[in-house]
């Protein structure tokens, strides 16, 4: 809430007012002996066969996230304005949302909020914080707190000679919260897989194109001869302007990404690091190995953007991933992101499923296109990469949600010769162009092949499929992925620079930062974040597909899923359950990326930055979209005495006059298309010099803001008001009675006129009433 400090005539502008008790919320009632079980919320691994005996009741349980419920009537809400934030005929085109706009749109009310923030805080726990999108709350304590809260056991498991933690049964909450408490995202630490091969080094580098088994090795170069971002690049496209957040869950140390984009010709950009809480710090070579592919890659394609890495701790209960990932949405940190872990449906249980669902799903309403690694197991997602045998059909859960892409992997097809030059140039690049793909199997079941390396396949057991998904080949009624492919195979690995040294690595985990790294090429072409890219993906690749629009994707038509121990999928023409629509040409995606005139608009909000008689005020009207320049004028209502509006937009002049004003400004821009708005604005007398909230008695007691006074008055007290802004929602949730009057003076003596509020207030507990306030 912000002071104002002058008489009581503000101006106040669509307020919510529910301060009559006939229209207050009943308080919600949370019985702690009345339970439900949250089913399905036991990691898989958590069985009799690997119990270690009982955790540590003191082993700390960190920043678990509980994840909220979106009522049906939200959810469907929020899913059309996302089909609207797509269609170029919608006054929503393209009209992204503020995580805070989100909350106040969709989440689960304040007051719901509280009162689970209320019930964690009852039970012991440490409230962390709550997410800005409103859909998850953050908070710490112990096992014991977690057992006694949840009505659960934390327990011991020894898997694949690892001690883990996990809860042996489904968690309980009260039922009183069942209605917008998901779960608790996890209680274990089982934790996400790094979808990559592990690093391989590779000691000094042959100067020639080949390695004696004739694997070739793929820097930024070479990736950009062979999807044609060279002609990109040529035609002014190069990342300018664009940034790109990269999730991780370790900090590596050393000069390798500067050393990598020096080794390979790329222009010297510093990454910029967000430790979220505790720094991690660098967590093994393995994880910092993932994080050098991951940041490296993602600057690759899109040389001159800005890549921001979130590094989040794991903790006994929840992965750094998680962390991240909500991190980079909730701060709305880039319009783009890529995430290279995963872990299948089945294993995720339903609150974490919910999670990344929720998360990505406001991802997209924000405009952040979430890139995700498919997997390495093939059909087999349940099952590691490094795995003999599978066990059963799976994708990761992470990437396959409805609002966020899919990236599988193909490899290179390059056996008859042509592709590659005798020699790399001084940025180690050989390849001459694009090279034809397949579907990318090194598994146990090709010829030279092991265990379950192969791209991440399959048809969700989770989501039904999309209203976007929509192209010849897609027959399943549930989701499939990938949605689209790159280059995954140790055939062409991926050079990276880790540990001082050139690596090669290969993975989905390479696939996802890397189309990450092209779809920064579509935005600085288009100039606005596009959320859910799929949606742009499915119609360009159904037009390809049905003869009715250009070629964008490469198609691979052969190859398979298929591990060891699990029957995939088979590659056809046309969109399949194997590489998705197939791998990109960069340039024929930028330059065909449909572009629409965003419609005119006006950006400014309802309500005015209030002014004061006999001081000079300036605001300025800003509009969006449509053709530039614009022309404003008043056409309804009237400005306060002594303001006048430009033809530019700019409110000026000396106010002399008090009043509540309202009128109506048009802007018309240069195809003569107009929009117009109605605006509120205040002006108040000389401030005075006191402070404008007292509460009355026999010895009054001022205070600075209405908060303030708010939580310090008893039962029954005369709160009296000169004028104040309320610039924040308000709620009334303690169980008192107050009286709430206007219209006071410096003096606070009445003088029988209004005071304005400006904002939202709600009466949940108690009983106000309300005197000499205007609201409008």
């Amino acid at each position: 809430m912000r002071k104002k400090q002058c008489l009581a005539t503000a101006v106040a502008v669509t307020l919510l007012l529910a301060a009559v008790p006939a229209f207050a919320r009943s308080p919600r009632v949370i019985d702690d002996n009345d339970r439900v079980s949250l089913r399905g919320n036991v990691h898989p691994n958590a069985r009799a066969e690997f119990d270690d005996g009982p955790a540590d009741p003191n082993l700390p349980m960190e920043r678990m996230i509980f994840t909220l419920k979106l009522s049906p009537e939200k959810h469907q809400e929020l899913n059309k304005l996302l089909a609207e934030q797509q269609d170029p005929s919608s006054p929503n085109y393209q009209r992204w949302l503020t995580p805070d706009e989100f909350a106040d749109r969709f989440a689960p009310p304040a007051e719901d909020v509280a009162a689970i923030k209320g019930w964690l805080t009852s039970q012991g726990f440490t409230v962390d914080e709550v997410s800005r999108g409103r859909t998850a709350i953050n908070f710490s304590g112990n096992v014991d707190k977690v057992e006694k809260a949840f009505r659960t056991k934390i327990r011991k498991y020894k898997v694949d000679g690892k001690v883990r933690h996990a809860n042996s049964r489904d968690p309980e909450i009260p039922r009183g919260l069942a209605d917008v408490v998901a779960g608790v995202v996890t209680m274990h630490d089982f934790g996400h897989t790094p979808m990559n091969s592990g690093a391989q080094l590779l000691g000094e580098i042959d100067p020639l194109y080949t390695y004696s088994s004739s694997i070739h090795w793929m820097s930024p170069g070479d990736f950009a001869a062979i999807y044609n971002v060279n002609a990109l690049y040529s035609a002014g496209y190069d990342g300018t302007g664009q940034s790109i957040a990269v999730v991780g869950r370790t900090h590596p140390t050393g000069n390798n990404w500067s050393d990598f984009r020096s080794i390979m010709g790329l222009p010297a950009k510093p990454v910029t690091v967000i430790v979220n809480g505790t720094d991690p710090g660098s967590v093994s070579t393995a994880e910092d190995n993932e994080a050098d592919l991951d940041v490296e890659w993602a600057g690759a394609a899109a040389k001159n953007a800005d890549v921001k890495f979130v590094i989040s701790k794991t903790t006994a209960t929840t992965d750094g991933v998680d962390l991240s990932a909500q991190y980079i949405v909730n701060n709305n940190l880039a319009p783009i992101m890529t995430t290279s872990f995963g872990l299948c449906e089945a294993s995720m249980g339903t609150a974490q499923n919910e999670f990344y669902n929720n998360l990505w799903q406001q991802a997209a309403a924000q405009g952040i296109t979430s890139f995700v690694a498919a997997g390495d197991s093939g059909a087999a997602g349940c099952s590691a990469a490094t795995a003999t045998s599978g066990t059963v059909q799976a994708v990761n859960g992470i990437a396959s949600t409805p609002y966020n892409v899919a990236v599988g992997g193909t490899t290179f097809n390059d056996q008859g010769g042509g592709y590659w030059r005798s020699t790399n140039n001084s940025y180690y690049t050989s390849a001459n162009g694009y090279i034809p793909e397949s579907a990318w199997n090194e598994s146990g079941t090709v010829s030279g092949g092991k265990q379950m390396w192969a791209t991440g396949s399959g048809i969700s057991g989770v989501y039904a499929k999309p209203s976007w998904q929509v192209a010849p080949g897609v027959t399943s009624n549930m989701r499939g992925i990938p949605d689209v492919s790159l280059n995954a195979a140790g055939h062409v690995p991926y050079l990276v620079r880790s540990k001082n040294a050139l690596y090669t690595m290969y993975g989905t985990s390479a696939s996802s930062p890397a189309m990450a790294s092209i779809m920064a090429l579509v935005l600085q072409k288009t100039g606005q974040r596009q959320g859910n890219a799929n949606v742009r993906f499915y119609q360009m690749g159904n037009a390809q597909y049905t003869s009715a629009g250009p070629t964008v994707f490469h198609d691979s038509t052969s190859g398979n899923s298929s591990v060891p121990g699990v029957t995939g999928y088979s590659c056809t023409t046309a969109y399949d359950l194997v590489t998705g629509l197939g791998s990109v040409d960069a340039y024929a995606l930028v330059m065909n990326w449909p572009v629409a005139v965003t419609p005119l608009d006006i950006s400014s909000t309802n309500s005015l930055a209030n002014g004061t008689q006999g001081v000079a005020y300036s605001a300025t009207l800003a509009a969006t979209g449509g053709s530039a320049p614009y022309t404003w004028s008043v056409v309804g209502g009237s400005l306060p005495a002594g303001i006048t509006l430009s033809s530019g937009g700019v409110l000026s002049g000396t106010p002399s006059a008090t009043g509540v004003f309202s009128f109506t400004a048009q802007v018309k821009d240069a195809a003569n298309t107009t929009v117009t708005k109605v605006f509120s604005q205040a002006i108040s007398a000389t401030a005075c010099s006191n402070q404008p909230v007292r509460i009355d008695g026999t010895t009054p007691v001022l205070f600075p803001d209405f908060s303030s006074a708010y939580l310090t008055a008893a039962n029954g007290a005369d709160l009296q008001l000169q004028a104040l802004d309320f610039s924040a929602d308000f709620l009334f949730d303690r169980d008192i009675t107050l009286s709430l009057s206007g219209g006071n003076n410096c003096a606070y003596t009445d003088n029988s006129t209004s005071t304005g509020l400006l904002g939202k207030i709600r009466v949940s507990r108690g009983t106000v009433s309300v005197d000499k306030l205007k609201f409008k």
